[in-house]
């Protein structure tokens, strides 16, 4: 069987909200794999933009286009808020929720749930409640969630926002791990040791507009813009 390419093409997509542009004019290719950082200043359009080539936001121009059919690219897809959000239900039925939705059957999805519940680390916590756990636990699981039915286009928006060293080291070798066995990932974030890090390529991102794009490292050690440099250099940059 023959994959499927999952690039995607912007042109000139804008995002307006009550006459004010938020994001855009965009126009920007990401191909069907790799893992790309989209890095901005808090308020630049990072999680608009994310929210716009995930098709969860209304786009007030332009348009937004898959290689493949809108509605199979749609099912090919998994989605990673900044703040995730729990099912009051355990650890393991939040894991097993995505498998039951497809039908799986019952011993196969209790494999499956023990075998991600051990690669996110909380196999020991499979019966607690989920809105109960920490927020580093809480994004680990809403990570598993997402993967464990194999999505070939994974979207994060800054997965590892406010937890410790710990866990985001834990979170970007589950990252890691899913991009090498096929998962393509974009991924906000304003932590540029995270794009070094990760990252194939990396999009900045200021006032809605795309001011550089382009592959790591040579995106960082040589930006395109005096605006990409300077918050590199972590100057502030509006």
């Amino acid at each position: 069987m023959v994959e499927q390419d999952l690039s995607l093409r912007l042109k000139e997509v804008s995002v307006k909200r009550r006459g004010k542009t938020i994001l855009g004019p965009i126009n920007l290719e990401l191909s069907g794999s790799g893992f790309t950082i989209v890095l901005g200043p808090n308020g630049a359009g990072k999680t608009t933009l994310l929210k716009v080539l995930h098709g969860i936001e209304r786009i007030s121009t332009g348009s937004v286009k898959w290689s493949i059919s809108e509605g199979k690219a749609q099912q090919m897809q998994a989605y990673v808020f900044q703040r995730p959000v729990m099912l009051r239900r355990s650890v393991r039925q939040n894991l097993g929720y995505p498998l039951q939705l497809l039908g799986l059957p019952k011993p196969v999805i209790a494999s499956k749930v023990l075998e991600w519940s051990e690669r996110i680390g909380l196999a020991t916590m499979l019966d607690h409640p989920a809105p109960r756990l920490s927020g580093g636990e809480k994004q680990k699981l809403a990570l598993g969630r997402a993967l464990i039915r194999k999505p070939k286009v994974l979207f994060l928006d800054e997965p590892c926002a406010n937890l410790d060293g710990r866990s985001t080291r834990e979170i970007e070798t589950v990252l890691q791990h899913a991009n090498r066995t096929g998962t393509r990932v974009i991924m906000t974030t304003h932590d540029l040791g995270q794009a070094r890090r990760l990252a194939s390529d990396a999009v900045f991102l200021l006032n809605g507009r795309i001011h550089d794009h382009g592959p790591t490292p040579d995106f960082l050690s040589a930006p395109a813009t005096a605006e990409a440099k300077a918050f590199f250099q972590g100057d502030i940059v509006e």
